[in-house]
């Protein structure tokens, strides 16, 4: 094991699939030599001359690109700056990434991960602070992975570039500088097997990325009033581990879910809605969603840190359970 940054852990794990497969490259705006805009790719350009391949200023470009070069062999990686920046080329990913494999036959394979950071916290306004995942797991075809610790950075960067299908690969901003001990070894976890951060006994806090390290402090304020809370990471959203998540509930009774998307249209609303059609009976209170208002986030760091879902809002929330 060896401490890394939550930034070093994905940079190990794409420099060990681009050793162990040359047919794995990384594109996007300023990945090369200036190695990324928050210093993620740092040094693969040198290690890794003609796979490291800095673009145009053109989202189109860079997915349409990747899709390409995905269903003639190889297996790209490519970059996009801000995730608010996907709508530039959503129809290169859902309507071409997202079906070939189905569209012929099963004969295409589409094996493209799209790197690409979000959240907010950073005073960046409402175009570069946006959790738009949600967008992505509407698609058929696509997996959605948000990794919230260095080394489910590092295990699930290498399951997402071994699948076979396109994978939005997730990463919050916020997480970058956060340290952990990570395997320096060949390591993959699987995509669609959630972790439990925390185990509990009274409720169960489901979040995933930033939301997670919310979801433990709360957690550790509510032991000190007697509440044992149990959070659990997804680590995927899509394929969703629901098998753990009503595990988990049907050991608590008790289910609250945290993520920084705002709440309408976000996918702690299909997390709530597969719990109570699947485990309903599991529950001996409502669901409760904590989750941003329906607005665009403040330039302001005052007004921003109002919106964006703190650990009190997660404890007030696990509170009204009880």
């Amino acid at each position: 094991m060896k401490e890394m940054t939550y930034a070093e852990a994905i940079r190990d794990g794409m420099r060990l699939e681009m050793k162990r497969d040359p047919n794995v490259y990384i594109w996007g705006e300023d990945v090369g030599k200036f190695g990324g805009c928050f210093g993620v790719t740092a040094g693969l350009f040198e290690e890794f001359p003609g796979q490291v391949i800095d673009t145009p200023i053109s989202e189109t470009a860079i997915v349409g690109a990747a899709v390409g070069a995905a269903a003639a062999g190889l297996r790209p990686i490519a970059e996009i700056m801000f995730v608010d920046f996907m709508g530039v080329c959503l129809d290169e990913l859902f309507n071409q990434a997202a079906k070939m494999h189905y569209m012929f036959g099963g004969k295409a394979k589409i094996p493209m991960v799209l790197r690409t950071p979000c959240g907010g916290g950073m005073g960046a306004a409402a175009q570069h602070s946006q959790s738009m995942e949600a967008w992505f797991t509407h698609i058929p075809g696509v997996k959605t992975v948000m990794p919230s610790t260095p080394a489910d950075a590092k295990g699930l960067m290498a399951a997402a570039v071994r699948d076979n299908n396109p994978v939005m690969y997730i990463e919050h901003k916020q997480l970058l500088g956060i340290k952990g001990d990570v395997p320096e070894e060949d390591f993959v976890i699987p995509l669609g097997k959630a972790d439990i951060k925390k185990e509990g006994s009274d409720v169960t806090i489901v979040a995933w990325s930033w939301m997670v390290h919310k979801a433990l402090a709360a957690a550790e304020a509510l032991a000190q009033e007697g509440i044992n809370a149990e959070v659990l990471d997804p680590r995927t959203l899509v394929p969703l581990d629901t098998e753990s998540i009503l595990k988990s509930v049907g050991k608590t009774g008790k289910l609250v879910i945290a993520h920084e998307a705002v709440k309408i249209g976000g996918y702690g609303g299909e997390i709530a809605a597969m719990v109570a059609e699947e485990g309903l009976d599991l529950l001996d209170a409502p669901i409760k969603r904590v989750a941003m208002p329906f607005t665009p986030i403040p330039f302001s760091p005052a007004l921003e840190s109002c919106v964006i879902p703190s650990e009190e809002k997660i404890i007030a929330a696990v509170k009204s359970l009880f």
